[in-house]
């Protein structure tokens, strides 16, 4: 018989354990659905699973490594009785509450059932798969300019894309670096017509036209990057200390489709809080926010969903 449970979190990322935090010292038994370690999307304990050192986290002065912040936010959740199953959402129905859930597949039965669901399941960097990226991520290699780049101050910079995103990234990382490379695979940016006048502008920027990377270059860390030129099929060796993949984002929403409302990049849109269009599923952290992107953030937001969650319950007398 299909359990029902008061609330179910989907992830457990920043925002999905601080919720489960909230909930579980609120007396509602949270059960975690975490993810599965071998997926490359939504992965026990989200992104900072993939990071080195955390060095903007409030209350670590000294830093703390992605992996163990991630764990002491699962301790801390368990310890109030939040409990944990290592699988993924694989359907959801949410079309009356309680909600059903799937972690085994998509036929017969949900596997749980939830009065209230906190999605949180994340979002993923678009990467550039080439050789060298998933062995020096986290050493020299990164998705994110605000996280990581004080730690190349004074050093050559390479950041690979050509929209906003990797503009604010290139703009944002001349306050450390020595220099910026941007690297872009056209001969114009795609990036609005203001911030394409800033990189310009900016001394410290140089740019890489009609270029790709091929591989990523280091042995324990980062030294370069291999490009070839798309028009004249010219390669050069770029020598860089850190490398900065800013391609874009993608939310962890498929197996929400349909069920809900997401805008045109496919973030869940949440109003009031962190209402979903659906009433009784609330959602928090990077698979609705697309502009800040950081674990403290995600964090809050994840707070902010457990207690529109269990408000939501004393208002429909389940809690």
């Amino acid at each position: 018989m299909t359990e029902t449970r008061d609330v179910v979190i989907l992830g457990s990322g920043p925002a999905g354990l601080t919720a489960a935090v909230y909930t579980a010292r609120a007396n509602l038994s949270p059960l975690v659905v975490e993810g599965e370690p071998s997926s490359t999307s939504d992965q026990p304990g989200g992104q900072l699973m993939l990071t080195t050192e955390v060095e903007n986290y409030p209350g670590f002065v000294d830093g703390i490594l992605g992996p163990d912040l991630m764990g002491r936010f699962r301790d801390q959740a368990a310890r109030f009785g939040a409990q944990f199953t290592t699988a993924k959402a694989t359907r959801v129905d949410f079309s009356a509450s309680p909600f059903g859930v799937w972690t085994a597949g998509a036929d017969g039965d949900p596997d749980i059932r939830a009065r209230v669901v906190i999605v949180a399941t994340g979002a993923r960097s678009l990467m550039l798969g080439v050789p060298g990226e998933d062995r020096l991520l986290g050493h020299g290699v990164s998705t994110c300019a605000t996280c990581d780049g004080f730690f190349f101050r004074d050093q050559k910079i390479l950041v690979v894309g050509g929209g906003d995103s990797a503009i604010e990234e290139a703009l944002f990382l001349t306050r450390f670096g020595e220099s910026v490379t941007v690297v872009h695979r056209r001969k114009e940016l795609r990036a609005s017509k203001i911030m394409q006048q800033r990189a310009f502008a900016n001394a410290k920027i140089d740019f890489r036209w009609d270029s790709v990377v091929n591989e990523i270059l280091g042995d324990g860390k980062v030294h370069g990057v291999s490009l070839t030129n798309v028009v004249t099929g010219a390669s050069e060796v770029v020598e860089a200390a850190g490398v900065f993949v800013a391609i874009g984002h993608e939310p962890n929403t498929a197996v929400f489709a349909g069920q809900l409302a997401m805008n045109e990049a496919g973030y869940v849109t949440t109003t009031d809080g962190t209402r979903t269009a659906v009433d009784g599923v609330f959602a928090c952290g990077d698979v609705q926010d697309h502009v800040y992107r950081q674990a403290v953030t995600a964090a809050g937001s994840g707070c902010m969903a457990a207690i529109d969650a269990e408000r939501w319950l004393e208002a429909h007398g389940e809690a």
